[in-house]
């Protein structure tokens, strides 16, 4: 079973290796994390994903970064994660993902999040336009 705990310092070595592994999330740097709402999900006393996520107003959040190590997909960390930000919170959130991505747009899409615009040119490692997509959690 996933747990969810807010990250902390000590574990950034771990969510930089996902991030790393992630070739479709954002490469920011992980201690920049810490300043966010940030969440590790952790299965057999290890950290196998994490979330970054931001309050834009009362209304509105947005997912800064979502990744899951390779050997931990597709069994619902991902989606144990995005349930432990929506918890409590009504209204938009919104998240850009890269256009190459259809994995995690169609996962997205299953969770019933909607393509609102592209913007191109958005990513730099590699170059890449984002597709911006919006949930409504009420």
């Amino acid at each position: 079973m996933t747990a969810i705990r807010r990250g902390g310092a000590d574990d950034l070595d771990a969510v930089a290796a996902i991030q790393e592994a992630s070739p479709g999330a954002a490469r920011w740097r992980a201690a920049d994390y810490l300043e966010q709402d940030f969440r590790v999900a952790i299965e057999r006393n290890r950290i196998v994903g994490f979330l970054v996520a931001r309050t834009l107003a009362a209304d509105e959040r947005e997912i800064l970064n979502l990744a899951v190590a390779p050997d931990f997909r597709r069994r619902g960390v991902a989606r144990a994660l995005l349930a432990s930000a929506f918890k409590g919170f009504r209204g938009g959130v919104f998240l850009e993902v890269r256009e190459s991505n259809g994995v995690a747009q169609e996962f997205y899409k299953s969770l019933g999040f909607k393509e609102l615009s592209k913007r191109p040119g958005y990513y730099d490692s590699p170059p890449e336009t984002a597709i911006v997509m919006k949930f409504h959690s009420c």
